[in-house]
């Protein structure tokens, strides 16, 4: 009986650490925030209210896309945006190693605001259930497919949010991705002016749920940038129509029995290269798209 109370009062005393050791956590989480915000006393409040509230935030946010004349539009753009990317780019955003720190990246982010790559502690990384596909009533599953990378933002939101995250390897992470690229679904790295202005986020989106895109698609508000890539069809190409059918951009069509490429619309997603049959469909730099969110190539860059 003895050594069951000891036992006991030892679990006690570990769960009362566990927990001391976590709120020591999420306020140093806290103050990494607040450090470069201290001039600006309504972002912590504009950032909680994100964190704890996103799907009405968003549903709000559609809201006012929907009736708002153009100059709020292009605010909500400038200071809420994402960025398409390439599968093997999305990979190593959630692979780094390494912290990054790369600022003002007009070409790659091109926005006013929140343009910054700055990843402090890559390997946490947070799964949430998607707040897109939680406003549908029949969203696309699986749901928990949003990809929240670094700190301080992985602490804040598993504190805000705890029922819908999971803290989740990079390994998983990878998984998580390579299964949304094999459903049809792009992948978007998502930037906001209250979250430090830089990416806190990668985003697996369908076009009938993701927010972004519907903003795009029906208000023509550019929440959303190209990747940098356009696709290049080669005399492989059998004109079996399936990068038509998938293209959530309405870019890729058939002239005769080949697929063509409407540039202008192409957001450079890369579904139709690695869903192509014949793998007659390539990626090919396109310098008018903007530069790719290439972590590489980026953190490369920074020591040259």
């Amino acid at each position: 009986m003895p050594k069951r109370l000891g036992t006991e009062a030892e679990g006690q005393t570990k769960g009362s650490l566990d927990s001391r050791l976590k709120a020591a956590k999420v306020f140093k989480s806290l103050l990494d925030y607040l450090k470069p915000n201290w001039l600006h006393p309504l972002r912590l409040p504009h950032a909680l209210l994100y964190g704890k509230f996103t799907t009405r935030y968003l549903w709000t946010l559609d809201k006012i896309a929907a009736h708002s004349p153009r100059p709020i539009t292009d605010y909500i753009a400038h200071t809420y945006h994402g960025k398409v990317v390439r599968l093997e780019d999305a990979r190593k955003l959630v692979s780094a190693h390494s912290e990054v720190e790369a600022r003002n990246l007009e070409r790659v982010i091109p926005y006013r605001h929140a343009r910054d790559l700055i990843l402090k502690s890559p390997d946490h990384i947070l799964a949430y259930q998607c707040p897109c596909r939680a406003l549908r009533k029949n969203p696309c599953c699986p749901t928990d497919v949003c990809l929240v990378v670094g700190e301080p933002f992985v602490d804040g939101l598993s504190l805000l949010q705890p029922r819908r995250s999971r803290r989740i390897s990079q390994g998983e992470a990878v998984a998580i991705i390579e299964a949304e690229e094999e459903r049809g679904h792009i992948h978007t790295a998502w930037f906001k002016d209250v979250l430090l202005d830089r990416f806190y986020v990668i985003c697996n989106c369908c076009k009938c749920c993701c927010t972004g895109m519907r903003a795009l698609k029906d208000y023509g508000i550019p929440m959303v940038a190209p990747s940098g890539y356009v696709p290049q069809v080669s005399q492989g190409c059998t004109g079996c129509g399936v990068c038509a059918q998938l293209c959530p951009f309405g870019a890729m069509g058939m002239n005769g029995d080949r697929a063509e490429v409407a540039r202008e619309r192409c957001f450079g997603c890369g579904l139709c290269q690695s869903h192509c049959p014949p793998a007659a469909i390539t990626l090919q730099r396109d310098p008018d798209k903007g530069e790719p969110l290439d972590i590489d190539y980026i953190a490369g860059s920074l020591q040259t």
